[in-house]
């Protein structure tokens, strides 16, 4: 295989937005470059990649020539499309990268996206390819997007200009239904070695992985197709176990539906027996129900019941009743005799002036005074007199 540090220009100006090629010209482009990088790292380990874009505010590298193709694909993912391709000043900076590559015993190549027109001349790009040749730099072009003469017939003069001994390509990729990087695959860009990109896409074939080239890692095609077949033999397991369980489903379904008719003939004769034992209860708590409603809604033959039950109890409440009369008789008795001795004490003057004297500020012989004493003694009289006409008329 050849030793190559390879340089993709990208053409991310504002011809790329266009639907033309599924899903748009930037992503399908963005795809094939993905394809040549896996590619060129497959093709041989020490292969180097980079990854620069042509339009924007100016050309800008994105990644230097490195063989980590996941740092390459990873430059791909959030690039801005805008402003118009620089063809020219893309190219020259590639060059430029590939003369600073580590490796000075790789072969120097530049991939050219070129979706947009060409705003230079045939004399200026002329230059430009003799420059590369001089410096054996190889240059591979795609040109897709616009289809114009004039775009044409630059790119073939550049390509003129650079080529020797056939290492430069062009390929011209028509807008249709085919992917842009289908149409790569069986051009001599993909492997860039002259055998029409047979020899990587061949052995991807054959082995039925892609990106593994079981010429150049045995190993790993190895190691793959056992994980395959291993997983087809497990598939196949999985889907006779599938097979047996449904089969199992059916016959155990048949048996319990046989089952369950014998089933529900006993049940029905259990459930009949209790639920006589239930009618039963239900008659009685009816019945229940009816004399409550009744008693409810005044029925006379209950109200009856009623007075007969309470005539039967009057003996026991009279006794009752005697006792609740005494009880209060002789609360009414002490009450009495409590208010006796307070009105003795009123009436006894003397008591009451030496009381009257005992307190401050309290002259006993002040008119006022005298007077509310003679008012309680005449008071204490009337209750005495009232006292002794009722216990006159019992007497009688």
């Amino acid at each position: 295989m050849v030793l190559e540090a390879t340089m993709i220009c990208v053409d991310n100006s504002e011809w790329m937005r266009n639907g033309d090629y599924s899903p748009n010209r930037f992503q399908a482009q963005a795809d094939a470059v993905n394809l040549i990088c896996g590619a060129k790292t497959q093709s041989n380990p020490e292969n180097t990649v980079g990854v620069l874009t042509m339009a924007g505010k100016g050309v800008r590298v994105l990644v230097t020539p490195t063989s980590d193709l996941g740092k390459i694909l990873a430059c791909m993912h959030g690039l801005e499309i805008g402003g118009e391709m620089n063809l020219a000043a893309g190219i020259q900076v590639a060059q430029l990268a590939l003369k600073h590559r580590q490796n000075k015993k790789q072969q120097q190549r530049i991939i050219v996206f070129v979706g947009s027109p060409v705003k230079y001349d045939k004399k200026a790009l002329e230059l430009i390819g003799r420059k590369l040749k001089k410096n054996s730099v190889a240059l591979d072009i795609v040109s897709f997007g616009e289809e114009d003469e004039e775009k044409n017939e630059k790119l073939e003069a550049l390509l003129a200009a650079v080529n020797n001994n056939d290492s430069s390509h062009i390929v011209h990729v028509p807008c249709g239904p085919s992917a842009l990087s289908d149409v790569l695959i069986s051009t001599p860009i993909f492997t860039g070695d002259g055998e029409g990109g047979s020899g990587f896409a061949a052995a991807a074939a054959a082995s039925g992985y892609e990106f593994v080239d079981p010429n150049m890692d045995p190993e790993l095609a190895l190691a793959l197709r056992v994980s395959m077949e291993e997983e087809r033999a497990r598939q196949e397991a999985a889907a006779k176990k599938a097979a047996e369980e449904v089969a199992n489903q059916e016959k155990g379904e048949q048996q319990s539906t046989s089952q369950d008719t014998t089933m529900t003939d006993s049940v029905n004769l259990e459930t009949s027996r209790p639920e006589k034992k239930i009618q039963d209860l239900t008659d009685d708590e009816n019945a229940l129900l009816q004399q409550a409603l009744a008693m409810s809604m005044d029925d006379p033959s209950t109200k009856a019941a009623v007075q007969d039950i309470d005539m039967s109890d009057a003996s026991a409440d009279h006794d009752l009743q005697l006792a609740l009369q005494l009880s209060v008789q002789e609360e009414s008795a002490a009450d009495q005799s409590n208010q006796t001795d307070v009105n003795k004490l009123l009436a006894d003057q003397s008591f009451m002036s030496s009381i009257l004297a005992s307190l401050p500020g309290v002259d006993p012989n002040d008119p006022h005074v005298k007077d509310l004493l003679a008012s309680m003694q005449n008071q204490s009289e009337q209750t005495k007199e009232e006292d002794k006409a009722p216990k006159e008329m019992e007497k009688k």
